[in-house]
């Protein structure tokens, strides 16, 4: 498993080196903001791609002593980074792309090698897109998730670049101005989704998804006369899950021990890497520890 996501992770260090090396040489020949946009964009992915690699040898490291829910967090911990990093590419393409608009300096020059570097920039993205999230889906990876859809967004990216560079060929040279600010959009709206997901794992927010899928499961046995305090976690791949369930007082400890132990296989097979705890206690004392007990709206079970 370790060796696949190291693999796949390295592989989109080098694309990453090639893509940017490219685009940089040839937006520096041809003066095009849209293909020097792409190469910052494409550099920030090389930077990114070297903190996944990193982040997926760390992160399936066994808990510790010191980290005792494992260092699965170390992959949300990168995507927040991947996120800052994108923040800065937009920063500095818009106000390129301004100052050239005002100014009135949009003249580029347009030759094959512009089409090529685009075309190729393409290609490669895709290829590397789509091994990145199979591989991601595998394993439930977030890093290689943000790293796929940081290929993902060049795909995008170049495509605006190219039609740019088309109508530069035409003598629309502002349109080249235009599609790096297009660029830019799509890089906050990927920041923004990065960010987002990384900073709500990071802040343990429970994943709704997976709370339906656990209240799925518990209200299929009869035995469950109720659940409650139902928490979920998530730290990288890993999931923690956690929540109370109400039996007939008369139950044996073999009983409750053998009906916890199928709960807890139902729901690893639903939820791949996922660590379960139940607290079992007896149904006819609900009622009092109703009044006092902590309850989680969103997560009780009816």
């Amino acid at each position: 498993m370790v060796k696949e996501k190291k693999r796949v992770a390295l592989i989109s260090v080098f694309a990453a080196i090639f893509l940017t090396g490219f685009k940089l040489v040839i937006g520096i020949l041809t003066g095009s903001l849209g293909i020097l946009s792409e190469a910052l964009h494409s550099g920030l992915d090389l930077v990114a791609a070297v903190i996944t690699y990193f982040s997926v040898r760390i992160s399936d490291k066994p808990a510790d002593t010191e980290h005792n829910y494992g260092h699965g967090k170390i992959e949300n911990f990168s995507a927040l980074i991947e996120t800052i990093l994108l923040l800065i590419t937009c920063g500095w393409i818009i106000s390129e792309a301004m100052e050239r608009l005002i100014s009135g300096k949009t003249q580029i020059e347009v030759n094959v090698w512009s089409y090529v570097v685009v075309i190729s920039s393409i290609i490669i993205d895709t290829t590397r897109s789509r091994a990145l999230y199979k591989v991601a889906k595998k394993y439930n990876s977030q890093a290689l998730e943000a790293d796929a859809l940081h290929f993902s967004s060049d795909i995008w990216s170049s495509a605006v670049v190219l039609f740019g560079l088309i109508c530069a060929n035409f003598g629309f040279f502002f349109a080249d101005s235009v599609a790096a600010l297009v660029v830019a959009l799509i890089v906050l709206f990927v920041s923004y989704k990065l960010g987002k997901r990384a900073v709500d794992v990071l802040l343990d927010k429970a994943p709704q998804e997976t709370t339906e899928k656990v209240k799925q499961v518990l209200t299929t046995y009869n035995e469950v006369k109720k659940f409650h305090s139902l928490k979920i976690r998530t730290a990288g791949a890993d999931t923690f899950i956690k929540f109370n369930i109400h039996l007939e007082p008369d139950s044996s400890l073999r009983n409750v021990h053998e009906l916890c132990d199928k709960i807890e296989k139902d729901l690893i097979g639903i939820i791949p890497r996922s660590e379960v705890y139940i607290h079992a206690e007896p149904q006819d004392i609900s009622h009092i520890q109703a009044e006092t007990m902590t309850t989680f709206p969103t997560n009780a079970g009816d």
